[in-house]
């Protein structure tokens, strides 16, 4: 019996013993993991309780257009971080950083009435800072985008405070983003945070490179700056944009007034649409360009439609309603192929009355209008199309001439010009290529449709020589491309209600060269009034500047 007890006791003893080691060796781990595997992350935590963080990286992944050439995070600002007391007392070298600031003097000030104990100065060069200065700092901080703000209405922002995208790609890409690498400056202070201690520290987080991490665009980033700055020299309201037609890529999108994505609050607040990309987030009344569907719709009915002679009186008057022409005086005796060069209403309307507005609308459907073109941005619109009783009665007149009820993006524009040029295959557009590592390298491509035949053949080739007519003898006979290939498209004049009161806008849509043509342009004004006056001299300056840079 005693023995038993003797065992039993031992027993215990030994499991105790090893419930001891093995408490132990936990401790150990546990010790392990926050002196040595997590020393990093403890540290930085104990620098956030008694420092304050400079940025100097954005933390969000890069977005890349089509050659890799960063459209985000490539902007470094030399700046000076000093605390503000400092500065202020400092006088010969306030009058300094002030002279060597990027800031307005507005803006300036507003930095130094600010509450914040340290501040932050962007400058125009490096300064020179006194040896054995350890309160006052040069860096070279990487801003998220560049003072252009080129790209802004595709790109978006985020809100800063919680890094979070909302709007553009950087949104729809918010939660790959804001995983990308982290640079940061921490400055220690006291207790009081009155006086800088040992200086700053420098930490970086860089993910697993081979990870998700990064967003390539369709974007050429030489036309988009082309597209970009011919719209701000011409200071025009409206947006453009540049689509390569055989594959269907967005090689640029521009939409004015543009805004500053580092300042997004005066935005939110204003009456400019600043905000909303005008090539995909607004729909406008197409005018003339939709006589381009009533074109189609007729020639797929029956293709002899171009033969017939037509005769233009100056108006047409459909029940109570009367629709002048683009010529008060008319046209006369017209060809059809005349009538859409220089863009006669009386025609059309009478060209619609004998197809009927169904069969002009199921054509506009089958070109893309009335539905997004899902090119990989939220904010894209579907559009307007009439139905039902919007299609009755002297309605026609309206949907004829594009008018009414009848409202179009820029976007669906440039997917007909590319279906026609392409002689009659739809093509599925986009504005991302793909899913990358953070260096650039694809992960996943983004998925697109197969090619799909919408318009036939003969009759795509048809509806180019049509649009080649424009240009050489009809309302865009302005333009002159005959160096560069040619150009072939289609005016358009749109009244619309813009801020309560009536306006026209103006369009001008197609492509160049003539022969195996390689890019489709919409250019839409706001209140350009006449697309021939408005948009066409933009059209001929893009085609002009990218020939340029690819011959």
């Amino acid at each position: 019996m005693t023995r038993f007890r003797k065992n039993i006791i031992h027993s215990r003893l030994q499991n105790f013993g090893y419930i001891v080691c093995l408490v132990f060796i936990l401790l150990i781990g546990r010790l392990y993991y926050l002196q040595i595997y997590n020393n990093k992350d403890l540290k930085n935590q104990s620098l956030k309780q008694r420092g304050s963080e400079i940025n100097l990286y954005p933390k969000r992944g890069i977005v890349y257009d089509k050659n890799l050439i960063p459209l985000t995070n490539r902007e470094r600002v030399t700046t000076l971080v000093i605390p503000k007391d400092k500065l202020l007392k400092d006088k010969e070298l306030l009058n300094e950083v002030k002279k060597n600031t990027r800031l307005s003097l507005v803006t300036f000030n507003e930095i130094l009435n600010s509450n914040s104990k340290l501040i932050q100065i962007p400058l125009k060069q490096k300064m020179s800072i006194e040896n054995g200065n350890n309160d006052m700092f040069m860096v070279d901080i990487t801003n998220r985008y560049s003072q252009d703000n080129l790209l802004s209405h595709v790109l978006g922002y985020v809100n800063k405070s919680e890094n979070r995208g909302e709007a553009g790609i950087e949104k729809v890409y918010d939660d790959l983003l804001k995983e990308g690498e982290k640079k940061s400056l921490f400055i220690e202070f006291d207790k009081g945070r009155k006086i800088i201690l040992g200086g700053a520290y420098s930490v970086e987080n860089n993910p697993n490179p081979k990870n998700p991490g990064g967003v390539k665009l369709t974007i050429d980033y030489p036309i988009q700056k082309i597209v970009e700055t011919t719209l701000d020299e011409n200071r025009e309201r409206g947006s453009v944009i540049v689509a390569d037609i055989k594959t269907g890529d967005i090689l640029a999108m521009a939409s004015r007034p543009n805004f500053n994505q580092e300042d997004i609050e005066g935005y939110l607040r204003g009456d400019d649409m600043a905000l909303y990309n005008k090539a995909i987030q607004v729909s406008y009344p197409p005018g003339s360009l939709f006589k381009i569907v009533v074109l189609l719709a007729a020639l797929e009915e029956n293709p002899d439609y171009i033969y017939k002679d037509y005769y233009c009186k100056g108006y047409e008057e459909i029940k109570n309603l009367t629709i002048n022409c683009n010529r008060i005086n008319g046209h006369g005796n017209i060809s059809l192929k005349n009538a859409f060069a220089k863009s006669c209403n009386s025609v059309f309307i009478q060209l619609g009355k004998d197809l009927g507005a169904e069969a002009i609308i199921n054509m506009a459907r089958k070109l893309g209008f009335g539905e997004k073109q899902n090119i990989g941005l939220l904010e894209e619109v579907e559009g307007n199309l009439p139905k039902g009783k919007e299609l009755i009665g002297p309605a026609i007149g309206n949907i004829s001439i594009g008018q009414g009820n009848i409202e179009a993006t820029p976007l669906q524009i440039t997917n007909m010009m590319i279906t026609i040029a392409n002689k009659g295959i739809q093509k599925d557009m986009s504005i991302v290529k793909g899913i990358t590592t953070k260096d650039g390298e694809m992960i996943k491509e983004f998925y697109r449709e197969k090619d799909k035949r919408v318009i036939s053949e003969f009759n795509s080739e048809i509806a180019q020589k049509m649009l080649e007519e424009v240009v050489l003898s009809g309302t865009a006979r302005s333009i002159d491309l005959s160096n560069i290939g040619g150009g072939a498209g289609k005016t358009g004049s749109a009244q619309a209600i813009l801020n309560r009161r009536e306006t026209i806008h103006g369009w001008f849509a197609g492509y160049y060269p003539v022969d195996s043509p390689k890019y489709a342009i919409t250019v839409f004004i706001e209140e350009g009034n006449s697309g021939s006056k408005s948009a066409v001299p933009i059209f001929e300056k893009i085609c002009k500047e990218i020939y340029s840079i690819n011959r």
